[in-house]
């Protein structure tokens, strides 16, 4: 039996439903052989390890009552009170994380797996890189940070692992790694990479105000708590920058050009997310209903996309043929298009559910399991 110890950082939606994932495969990662012994868990405040490191990990039932009280908004100290662990408070926990990594990292290996939404693990995932474990991203942060952060974390890319960062578990990454060691060259990527901002152009598309849309897609939990997070196009700029740099464009954020669906005066620091929702997002209306107007009359729909074309990459609406394959899209999917040397004429498309939380966890999941031949 191949076992991998490992740390998740992050028990949020994506944390926990790995964590009740990795539970419910427990047969099926059996039969290949395969087990996950989560040796620690972590979020912002605390972290629980397992009492015998090198032999043990925390029990399904211990994994789940965990997942149980992170719902119900409890702090993972209260995990004390069950036995099998020791509890650390931070910043005291990301000191134990560099000793469980030093100790595990030569000799059983470790996955550190980082789920948060938070730029404040890229200290401890360079530590741990260099300490040789392997390392499994959800988090776009630190892959989005400093060039040289970045630099530092591809140092090692047999290690490294983060196809969850753009697509939850859609195969872009591992698709794009395999087209760029076969030296087939990428000429172009355009995409709609937020399930959120796909599901608002193709509503507006049928004629429904911009303002209704996203009062509708906030309803239906399709948007963060302040919508303001997806329509500024921020979470595509870093799925965006992501690809760029994996594609060798060595470029930061500031070389991005982002069009944010609302304007300065309706950002956060101006107007509550109250205000926004309740006076500010009609406003907006008009000038998106004239936009679908005018592609209509030209054949067209508008999509909210990534473009990155040689050393430009840029995020916003974008005008496309009905039906190209992005034009076709619909709802809350994800779709990709990559133009390659071999794929000229049609695209390689990627399409699929690009949020949620069952779906980003189960890519992260699979992460792992990639990993196998690594360990001992």
């Amino acid at each position: 039996m191949k076992t991998i110890p490992l740390i998740l950082m992050g028990c949020g939606g994506v944390g926990s439903q790995l964590l009740q994932h990795i539970v419910s495969c427990r047969s099926l990662h059996s039969s290949q052989g395969l087990c996950l012994r989560v040796v620690g868990v972590g979020d912002s405040k605390s972290l629980v390890v397992v009492d015998d490191l090198l032999n043990k990990g925390f029990d399904d039932s211990f994994l789940l009552e965990l997942c149980r009280l992170k719902h119900g908004g409890e702090s993972l100290s209260k995990l004390g009170d069950f036995g099998q662990c020791q509890v650390f408070v931070h910043p005291e926990s990301e000191k134990k994380i560099l000793e469980i990594a030093s100790q595990l990292g030569t000799k059983t290996g470790l996955a550190f797996v980082d789920s948060t939404a938070s730029s404040d693990t890229i200290v401890v995932l360079k530590q741990v890189v260099d300490l040789g474990c392997c390392v499994v991203m959800a988090n776009k942060k630190p892959l989005t940070s400093t060039m040289e952060d970045f630099e530092k974390l591809m140092a090692y890319p047999r290690r490294i692992r983060h196809e969850s960062t753009v697509g939850a578990g859609l195969p872009v990454i591992a698709s794009l790694n395999r087209i760029i060691s076969s030296g087939d060259p990428v000429h172009r990527i355009i995409g709609s990479l937020s399930g959120t901002l796909g599901y608002v152009m193709s509503e507006v598309e049928d004629g429904k105000p911009l303002s209704e849309v996203v009062r509708a897609a906030k309803s239906l939990g399709y948007t963060e708590p302040d919508p303001r997070d997806d329509l500024s196009g921020m979470d595509v700029a870093r799925k965006a920058l992501i690809l760029a740099r994996i594609l060798g464009h060595r470029i930061n954020m500031e070389n991005i050009q982002i069009e944010s669906l609302y304007p300065r005066e309706m950002g956060p620091d101006v107007m509550t997310v109250e205000d926004f929702l309740g006076r500010g997002l009609s406003l907006l209306d008009k000038d998106i209903q004239e936009r679908v107007e005018k592609a209509a009359s030209n054949g067209n729909v508008l999509r909210y996309v990534c473009v990155i074309e040689g050393p430009r990459c840029e995020v916003g609406i974008q005008e496309l043929p009905k039906n190209s394959p992005l034009g076709r899209l619909r709802g809350s999917d994800n779709v990709l298009e990559v133009y390659t040397r071999c794929y000229s004429d049609l695209p390689l498309v990627i399409q699929g559910a690009g949020a949620g939380n069952d779906t980003t966890a189960a890519g992260v999941l699979a992460d792992i399991v990639d990993l196998q031949d690594l360990f001992p």
